[in-house]
């Protein structure tokens, strides 16, 4: 065999070699991956001919799968869709899965390897094969409690198990019904789309979750809990409290929502800062512990973290090398200050589970078709967001914003009540957010929740946190501990 011979034969063996070791690395490595792709078609006739495990809320199927004379074989349902559309996500045939429907697709659809075995038995006991099973957390007596006490305001509530992290509420408004995206009819769906996509209010978007806005005056819980972990602080220190800050480097000046002083002089306690929300008394206590103390004591709350991943949820914002008037605003959760309605629900959580701040999830647990146990979620600690006396300290507080401060709406008969007011101004063509953070009990709190509401009509002099947000943060608390 002559050179040129060799040298052919030799480079069709190394394509030949390359074309080999890619197909296996395809079909061995990256199968997974592929196949839980949501564009790929092969794999969702395939899933399609199956039937699809439920997603489930205490004992009622969520979502299911019915069987049809289709060549689809089942049509994906879903009950109380605008109840709980924005946690179970779609599965259409045209747009692919999203949300829980993504996230535990592989046990939704039983192709997960934890199902092998099961599977083989089907196969060979020619046995229709079933997806499993996916409990989610939520407590449908909170769920229903947001979903009426929102009404038709925009906005958004999640509520927490401070002990354990479990979400047990998630509510945002508008919602949409994602019946509409999992029809056989192609046309539909895709005009379903385009009429949710082209929607100003913007229904998809989980606001719960994935919405950042001012915190406002929530935001002093951070301020005060970065005050307190400095040891120089205590909930009977004075500060200062002028009817307005004068500003550094700045011609304008820090006032107060009350118009005036926060009480009968220019110093109060920081507890009753906290509870007046004074907003010049946590500017200048900003500037006094600078931007670093309070920028650490956020991201211990979770700020900059990512969360709940399934429901693509955003991570909240304290912005860097802030100037003297910056860091004032930002003090009382103004400037670029930017949270989910799920991180102050976990700031609130924390401080009543003695400063742990849990990890939040919303799978609570997964199961095969045969209903045997795969995965239970277990609690997860993030952080000791305060020390166990900071957080002791903050929980009095908030009771005391409840019983003799701006949070009297959200009191309950017979239960002591932890909770925040918030008002987050925003432009100037546009009424503040309102916003309510609280917890309940205050001495075994079962439940921490947050409310914002986008807009009302009412006027800008009328809107508060403790008139609109308050509420519903109340009848969520009520749904949890029974009352």
């Amino acid at each position: 065999m002559n050179r040129p011979i060799r040298r052919v034969a030799v480079a069709f063996m190394v394509l030949f070699l390359a074309l080999m070791a890619n197909a296996n690395y395809i079909q061995v490595f990256q199968a997974s991956d592929l196949n839980d792709r949501s564009d790929n078609r092969r794999v969702t006739l395939d899933e399609y001919a199956r039937q699809r495990g439920p997603i489930l809320v205490g004992g009622t199927q969520v979502a299911y799968s019915v069987k049809t004379k289709d060549d689809l074989v089942y049509l994906r349902k879903y009950r109380d869709p605008k109840l709980y559309g924005l946690l179970t996500g779609y599965y259409s045939f045209v747009y692919g899965r999203h949300g829980i429907e993504s996230a535990q697709n592989s046990v939704l659809s039983g192709t997960d390897d934890r199902l092998f075995v099961r599977r083989i038995v089907d196969l060979i006991t020619n046995r229709q094969p079933q997806g499993g099973s996916v409990l989610l957390t939520i407590n449908p007596a909170a769920q229903k409690a947001a979903e009426m006490a929102l009404g038709n305001k925009t906005g958004a509530a999640v509520a927490i198990n401070p002990s354990t992290g479990e979400i047990l509420a998630m509510v945002s408004n508008p919602s949409y019904d994602p019946n509409r995206l999992s029809s056989h009819d192609a046309n539909s769906i895709i005009k379903a789309w385009k009429d949710l996509d082209e929607d100003p209010d913007k229904p998809t978007e989980n606001r719960a979750a994935q919405r950042r806005y001012p915190p406002g005056s929530t935001f002093k819980l951070v301020t005060s809990a970065a005050a307190l972990s400095t040891g120089k602080y205590a909930p009977n220190t004075m500060l200062p409290a002028p009817a307005e800050l004068d500003l550094p480097q700045t011609t304008f000046n820090m006032r107060n929502w009350q118009e005036g002083l926060c009480g009968p002089a220019p110093q109060v306690t920081l507890q009753d800062a906290l509870a007046t929300s004074c907003n010049t008394a946590f500017g200048g206590l900003g500037l006094a512990i600078g931007d670093k103390a309070i920028r650490e004591q956020a991201e211990k709350f979770g700020f900059g973290q990512k969360f709940l991943p399934e429901l693509d949820a955003s991570s909240s914002v304290f912005p860097d090398e802030l100037n003297p008037p910056q860091l004032a605003q930002s003090s009382i959760g103004q400037f670029e200050v930017a949270a989910t309605p799920l991180q102050m629900a976990m700031v609130t959580a924390a401080i009543a589970n003695q400063g742990k701040l849990m990890k939040p999830y919303i799978v609570a647990k997964t199961s095969g078709p045969d209903l045997k146990t795969l995965e239970v979620t277990e609690p997860e600690e993030v952080d000791q967001a305060v020390t166990p006396e900071v957080a002791s300290q903050l929980n009095q507080m908030m009771v005391n914003v409840v019983e003799n401060g701006t949070g009297d709406p959200v009191k309950i008969p017979g239960v002591r009540v932890g909770g925040k007011t918030g008002t987050a101004q925003t432009t100037p063509d546009r009424p503040p957010f309102a916003w309510f953070t609280s917890f309940a009990p205050a001495e075994n709190p079962k439940v921490a929740v947050a409310v914002v509401i986008e807009h009302a009509n009412v006027g800008r002099d009328e809107i508060s946190g403790g008139k609109l947000a308050a509420p519903v943060a109340k009848a969520v608390m009520e749904a949890v501990i029974g009352r």
